[in-house]
């Protein structure tokens, strides 16, 4: 019942109030120390009190519990050193770590807790020891194995077609070896090297990404743009068409050109995701993950009932005319490709001046291009526009964000020998087994003495107020003018005294 109404605490909107019963529940707590303490059972979502003051972006109450938890080594003058206790916030050793639950709920206000102390110390010292160092080394390695795939792509084995032309249209002159053609000289057994490279990288990407998904869940893992789930969403894909390609190899099946294509594009796509490990680029990550799976999703919508219908009425306008003097409408399937590359003006409008074109033509594609061109795609650029708006006044939050999930990425990723254990253990300053974070804070003397001016000029001010509307009060029945007059000179008389308090501030300072 206790951590019950802990939790409960933890929720409430009057935070002063939350905070002294907490302290009060917890002083009837017996075991205070070790797993049967009230603070450490989790609810049945498996949160302490502690991690759901994070989840729910609780910052008072947050640094109500850190305050806690501190432990004062020495002070001199400004200067103190201070213990904070890592335990539930170090994503060591954590099956649910806290600093992956700020990063992966959807309230805004979870993320300030990122900037407060010592968590924002903690990111930094993981980030700046081990994870920026890691994470750029990972980065410039698939950038080479996304060249190796491309080079194995470019000189795939290929042979001269001979077999016989099925139609004037037809333009292909070289098609697919077979598999015991593939491998037979020096420059096949090279490329045989960076092909089964890049299905290695597959198989390992695939053992990388599987367990966390079983962990997470795929509606979790896949929707938080923070943690980067479309760009999980393309390196399992990618990895996917890779095992295809090589089974169409192995089986000597043609068309292995789809999968591949697939494979190149959403491979070098993958590598926007290590944008997020700069200042600079990472939030654009993120404004582009919202302008396409947000803005782009709902406009293809609109888009796709525009071009089906213009489409059609262009290919049964050029239906009965003659496909060699104006091929763009020659069968259904080009009709929509032209009728696509016009709405994104991609291309002009298809003419033949030699030859006469049907009336509607022309009709038609007035129609088009006034609705596709002026209507809709200046509403896509406005609403792409009011997306960046509110992404850029979030940039430093959720750049702080993502360099919190890309290290807590990396921490379970990578074995415990290259990642050691950050902090300090308890035993060097007899406080047990618990890891602390050594910080040093500084409390400036020239702060609170300009708060103690400031608050001795604010009680000045509020004092001749008084003694202004104690003047009023007194003389309501004189004329006006002698009001206004009274009125003027108590306002010089607050704004003389409120100067000079001011200036001997501003002497002070």
């Amino acid at each position: 019942i206790g951590n019950t109404v802990l939790h409960i605490l933890v929720l409430q909107p009057n935070k002063t109030f939350a905070c002294r019963m907490y302290s009060l529940i917890l002083s009837y707590d017996r075991n205070k120390e070790g797993p049967g303490s009230l603070e450490l059972i989790p609810n049945n979502e498996g949160l302490t009190p502690f991690k759901l003051a994070g989840v729910e972006g609780n910052t008072v109450m947050f640094q109500y519990l850190m305050q806690k938890r501190k432990h004062s080594l020495w002070s001199f003058g400004p200067l103190t050193t201070v213990l904070y206790d890592l335990t539930e916030i170090d994503s060591w050793a954590e099956d649910q770590s806290f600093l992956e639950l700020i990063v992966a709920t959807k309230k805004r206000e979870a993320r300030q807790i990122l900037d407060l102390t010592p968590v924002k110390e903690l990111v930094s010292l993981k980030w700046n020891m081990y994870g920026r160092p890691y994470f750029c080394f990972l980065a410039l390695f698939y950038i080479l194995y996304m060249v190796c795939f491309t080079m194995c792509c470019v000189y795939r084995p290929l042979k001269p077609r001979t077999g016989n032309k099925t139609s004037g249209r037809d333009n292909t002159i070289y098609v697919q070896k077979m598999l015991q053609e593939s491998y037979m000289t020096y420059e096949d057994e090279l490329r045989l090297v960076g092909e089964l490279i890049t299905v290695i990288g597959a198989v390992v990407i695939l053992i990388l990404e599987i367990p966390d998904i079983l962990r997470v869940g795929a509606a979790k893992y896949f929707g938080q743009t923070i943690l980067g789930g479309p760009f999980h969403i393309i390196v399992i894909t990618y990895a996917c068409m890779i095992l295809i390609t090589m089974v169409m190899r192995l089986t000597s099946t043609t068309g292995e050109v789809v999968p591949m294509s697939f494979a190149l594009v959403l491979g070098w796509c993958n590598v926007m995701y290590f944008a997020r490990g700069f200042q600079m680029l990472g939030p654009f990550t993120i404004m582009i993950q919202k302008m396409i799976f947000g803005d782009l999703m709902r406009f293809c919508w609109l888009m796709a009932v525009v071009i089906l219908g213009f489409a059609s009425a262009f290919y049964v306008i050029f239906q009965t005319e003659n496909p060699e003097n104006l091929g763009q409408f020659y069968n259904y399937p080009m009709s929509l490709f032209t009728t696509f590359e016009l709405f994104l003006t991609i291309i002009d409008g298809p003419a033949n001046y030699d030859v006469d074109l049907p009336f509607m033509y022309s009709v038609v594609y007035f129609a088009f291009a006034i609705i596709a061109t002026l209507l809709m795609l200046n509403l896509l650029i406005a609403m792409m526009g009011d997306t960046h708006w509110r992404v850029a006044h979030e940039r430093d939050e959720l750049w702080r964000a993502q360099v919190v999930a890309t290290t807590v990425m990396l921490e379970r990723k990578l074995p415990r020998c290259l990642w050691p254990r950050s902090g300090i253990c308890g035993r060097e300053y007899g406080l047990g087994d618990r890891w602390y974070l050594r910080v040093q804070e500084r409390v400036d003397p020239n702060k609170h003495k300009m708060m103690r001016y400031t608050e001795a000029f604010k009680a000045q001010d509020r004092d001749n107020y008084d003694k202004d509307l104690e003047k009023l009060e007194i003389n309501r029945n004189i004329l006006d003018k002698k009001e206004l007059s009274a009125l003027s000179l108590s306002r010089s008389t607050s704004r003389t005294s409120s100067h000079r308090g001011w200036e001997i501030l501003r002497r002070n300072t």
